[in-house]
C-alpha cells in the first residue's frame, strides 16, 4: 500500500471515485427522484436517456481525438471538465427545474455526460502510460487501485442520499450534489500532478484500425454485454426493494452490502487472476453473478435477508468485472495499438451504452405493464418487475460468459 502511494496510485483511486460517483449511481437515484418530484413517466425518462447516448455516439470518438492532441493542455482541459461535471450535478439534484422538468433533466445530463465522457477517456488513456511504468503486471496493479476507488465512489454515491434521508435532511440529493462538488475539487487537485507528468500519451491509430483488431472487438463486446446486467439492476434496484420486497427502508443498507462486497473483492480477484489467469477468473466472477441473479427470481414480499445474500454475491462478482476487463483492454491497446484516447472513446461509449439501453428498455417495459408508485401493484405487474430486474440480467450475463469463453484473451493480451 505504501509503495503504491509513493508511485502516485492513490491519485488514481481518488479520481476514479469521483468519476464513478457521477456514473452508475445516477441511474439509481435520478429516475426515481424525477418520478417522485415531478411525476415524470418512466417511459419519458427512458427515452431521454437513450437520446443522450445517441449524443455520446457522436461525441465520444471526437473527445477521444481531442484527448490524443491535448499535449500540455491536459490539466486545463481536465480542470474545466471537472467543474462542468460538478455544476451539472448541482443542477440535476439541487436546483428546482426552472423550465419543463424533462427538458431540464435532459440538459443537465447532457452536460454531465459530456464532462464524464471527456474525463473518463483522458483518465483511462492516461492510465495506460502509468501502467507501463509499473512493471510486467502494471496494468493489473493500476486497475486494482483505480477500480477500488471506483467502487468506493459508487458505494458512497449510492448510499449517501439514503443516509442523509435517515438523518432527516429535507433535500438529501441536493446535499449529495454539494458533497460531490467538494469531492470533485479534491480529486482534481490530487490528480493535477498526473495530468502534467512527463510521460506523453502516444497517439494511436484510427477508430477503424482499432475495430479491425478481432481481439479488441471481442473485448468491447464482452464489456458491452457484461456491463448490461449491472445497468439493468441499477436502474431498478430501488423499485425492486420498495415494491417487490416491500421494504423501502432496507434500500440503503442493501446498497451498502452490495458495493462494500464489490470493493472488498477487488484485491481478491486481482490476486486470483495473477495466480490462475485472467480469463478463468473472469468466467468465475460472471458465473457467480448469474447464480445470484437467478436466486433473486425466487424472492418476494419480505425476503430482505435472502436478498442481502444476493447483494453480497452479485457485489463480489462486480468486483471482478470492474477490475479485470479494463486491465485486459488497457494491455491490449498498449501492446498492439499504442496508448491514447480513441480506444477509450470506444470503451467509454460501450460502457455507457449499456446504461442507456437498460433505461430505455426496462423502464418503459415496467411502465407499460401498469406499474404504479402510488397504487398497489397486482402480482403480474410485480412479476414483470422481477423479470426485468433478475431474469434479463441473468440472460445477458450468460451470453457474455459464452463470448468470453470463446475469446482467446490471455493468449493475445496478458494483463
Amino acid at each position: 500500500m505504501e509503495h503504491g502511494t509513493r508511485l502516485g496510485l492513490h491519485r488514481y483511486t481518488a479520481f476514479a471515485g469521483v468519476l464513478a460517483a457521477a456514473g452508475l449511481p445516477l441511474y439509481i437515484h435520478a429516475p426515481k427522484f424525477y418520478v417522485d418530484r415531478y411525476d415524470l413517466s418512466l417511459s419519458a425518462i427512458g427515452v431521454a436517456l437513450l437520446g443522450l447516448r445517441v449524443l455520446d455516439f457522436a461525441q465520444d470518438p471526437v473527445l477521444g481525438w481531442v484527448v490524443d492532441h491535448l499535449g500540455a493542455w491536459r490539466g486545463v482541459f481536465a480542470g474545466g471538465m471537472t467543474a462542468l461535471l460538478a455544476l451539472a450535478m448541482v443542477g440535476l439534484f439541487a436546483v428546482t427545474a426552472p423550465i419543463n422538468p424533462l427538458v431540464w433533466f435532459t440538459l443537465c445530463l447532457a452536460v454531465l455526460f459530456t464532462a464524464f465522457s471527456a474525463l473518463s477517456i483522458l483518465f483511462y488513456a492516461r492510465g495506460i502510460s502509468k501502467g507501463n511504468t509499473l512493471g510486467p503486471e502494471g496494468h493489473l496493479r493500476l486497475a486494482g487501485w483505480r477500480e477500488s476507488g471506483s467502487l468506493a465512489g459508487i458505494c458512497l454515491a449510492a448510499i449517501l442520499p439514503t443516509l442523509f434521508l435517515y438523518a432527516d435532511f429535507s433535500a438529501p440529493l441536493a446535499l449529495f450534489a454539494l458533497v460531490f462538488c467538494g469531492a470533485a475539487a479534491a480529486g482534481a487537485v490530487l490528480m493535477r500532478q498526473e495530468w502534467h507528468a512527463d510521460t506523453e500519451l502516444p497517439e494511436q491509430g484510427s477508430v477503424a484500425a482499432l475495430l479491425a483488431d478481432p481481439i479488441l472487438r471481442r473485448l468491447l463486446l464482452v464489456g458491452l454485454l457484461n456491463a448490461a446486467p449491472a445497468a439493468v439492476s441499477a436502474s431498478l434496484f430501488l423499485f425492486f426493494v420498495e415494491y417487490r420486497l416491500g421494504h423501502e427502508t432496507a434500500a440503503g443498507p442493501l446498497l451498502l452490502v452490495f458495493f462494500v462486497a464489490a470493493a472488498v473483492s477487488v484485491p481478491v480477484w486481482a490476486r486470483i487472476a495473477a495466480l490462475r489467469g485472467v480469463r478463468w477468473t473472469l468466467l468465475a466472477g460472471m458465473g457467480l453473478s448469474i447464480i445470484a441473479f437467478s436466486f433473486a427470481i425466487t424472492l418476494g414480499q419480505g425476503d430482505v435477508w435472502p436478498f442481502a445474500l444476493v447483494c453480497l454475491a452479485s457485489g463480489a462478482a462486480l468486483g471482478a468485472d470492474m477490475t479485470l476487463l479494463p486491465a485486459l483492454f488497457s494491455a491490449r491497446v498498449e501492446r498492439v495499438h499504442g496508448a491514447g484516447g480513441q480506444a477509450f472513446g470506444l470503451w467509454n461509449f460501450c460502457s455507457k451504452l449499456t446504461l442507456a439501453i437498460a433505461a430505455a428498455t426496462v423502464l418503459p417495459l415496467l411502465d407499460q405493464s401498469g406499474f404504479s408508485t402510488v397504487l398497489p401493484n397486482p402480482p403480474q405487474v410485480l412479476w414483470v418487475l422481477t423479470l426485468t430486474y433478475a431474469v434479463i440480467p441473468s440472460v445477458l450475463k450468460s451470453i457474455a460468459l459464452v463470448v468470453l469463453y470463446w475469446t482467446p484473451i490471455e493468449e493475445s493480451c496478458h494483463a
